[in-house]
């Protein structure tokens, strides 16, 4: 039997025995309506009033789920390519504690990982034994704007990999991983010269399909939390990433930190881009936050980025408290010149009936030193009404204005109803 028409069986059986022998019923529904202009032109711009309609559903018995989770959405007016869409991103049958130490998913899933994040059609097993706990998956890719369906070419379009962790050195935890993902780019048609110079209709089929990463982690939570990865890429034979992120308390209300990333392009096997010289980047960025009071905090740092022929520097200076936040933000050097500054600030009322939130920033920008500066203001503001557990709406207003977007504004409104019913069938 084929792989593909396996994962079919075991899927409809298990959306079948997940129904019957349901206990609870749990998840939520949003609809909402999102408005934006979009410019045809430079004279010439058009309205569009967008409609989203989400479903989180899960249906539980013990130790068994069958999860899901799909949007549907379209325009009102101004249909958009494809409109209108129903995307199904997850749908999956979940069985914990099987044997007492493994936990299996079977189904549409997401998947997360320093190379390959997203949603993929397969099987997920992780078994936790003692200190350990090891993983795998395998499957296909999931098809453009997530449709119902799986992936025809499941040879060219799959993913697998796997994890392994050890937790028994107190406050410090180790994982290995492995990713090895293929997807087949489309072939597409497009005019090239001949070598009479005559314009003629070309197929491009393009064989770079492949990442082969594997991942190294340690995370340490002592008298200072630090997560150290290092990513290497097996295609390539090279050190892909390198990053360290740390926080050293060195009094009850003063913390230092440290962070470091060395990244290298991620370039699929065997594409033209492997051909250029991109240059990697080293990225070092040192600061300290101070504890004034239960209310309000501060912080400042300091980063220089190191590209193969040039560097740029930033520095961050702000105010977090309870009511909001407040910062400002200086880069110059080969990434360009810009200062900005920004405050948001959100608070609840009336129980977390009402939540009112508004948000403020200006930005001075140019590219280098010689060129023109451009300026941009943006706003927000919003407010999120529940007034039971059950129900709540949202309503949020975006407004920008540079010389590219003129006096932009965007609207989005949604609302929420969660439900939870136990049917005690058996």
């Amino acid at each position: 039997m084929k792989l593909k028409t396996l994962i079919y069986f075991a899927f409809s059986l298990l959306l079948v025995t997940g129904f019957v022998s349901a206990q609870n019923i749990n998840g939520k529904i949003s609809s909402s309506v999102y408005a934006f202009e979009r410019a045809q032109s430079i004279d010439e711009s058009e309205m569009f009033l967008r409609a989203y309609e989400t479903l989180t559903l899960n249906i539980n018995e013990g130790n068994y789920s069958l999860k899901s989770r799909l949007n549907f959405e379209t325009n009102f007016s101004n249909a958009l390519e494809n409109d209108p869409k129903l995307r199904l991103y997850n749908l999956y049958f979940e069985a914990r504690k099987l044997f007492d130490v493994a936990t299996l998913k079977l189904g549409r899933q997401p998947i997360f990982n320093q190379v390959a994040g997203g949603l993929f059609d397969g099987a997920n097993l992780k078994v936790d034994v003692s200190d350990f706990t090891v993983s795998g998956y395998f499957g296909g890719n999931v098809p453009a704007y997530q449709e119902l369906k799986l992936t025809e070419d499941l040879k060219n379009n799959n993913i697998f990999g796997g994890e392994i962790s050890y937790k028994g050195l107190g406050n410090t935890k180790i994982s290995l991983s492995y990713v090895d993902k293929n997807f087949k780019p489309l072939d597409y048609e497009t005019q090239r010269l001949d070598v009479n110079l005559n314009p003629i209709t070309v197929l491009i089929e393009n064989k770079s399909n492949q990442f082969r990463y594997g991942s190294a982690v340690v995370s340490y939570f002592g008298f200072v939390e630090a997560n150290a990865r290092v990513n290497y890429d097996f295609n390539y034979m090279a050190l892909s990433r390198a990053e360290l992120n740390g926080r050293y308390s060195a009094t009850e209300k003063l913390g230092l930190n440290l962070y470091y990333n060395y990244r290298a392009p991620q370039i699929r096997y065997n594409s033209i881009f492997a051909v250029f010289d991109f240059g990697n980047t080293h990225e070092i960025e040192a600061g300290a936050d101070y504890k004034i009071n239960s209310d309000f905090s501060v912080f400042g740092k300091f980063g220089n980025v190191e590209y193969k022929d040039d560097n740029s520097q930033r520095f961050t200076l702000g105010v977090n408290s309870i009511y909001g936040g407040l910062s400002y933000r200086q880069t110059f050097g080969y990434a360009g010149e810009l200062s900005s500054i920004s405050a948001y600030s959100a608070r609840t009322f009336c129980k977390g009936m009402i939540t009112p939130s508004i948000g403020l920033a200006y930005t001075n920008y140019k590219l280098s030193e010689d060129d023109e500066a451009n300026n941009i203001i943006s706003a927000l503001a919003g407010v999120n009404v529940k007034p039971w557990q059950t129900l709540s709406f949202d309503l949020q207003g975006q407004f920008s204005d540079n010389k590219i977007y003129k006096n932009d504004l965007r609207l989005f409104f949604k609302i929420n109803y969660w439900f939870n019913t136990n049917l005690d069938l058996l």
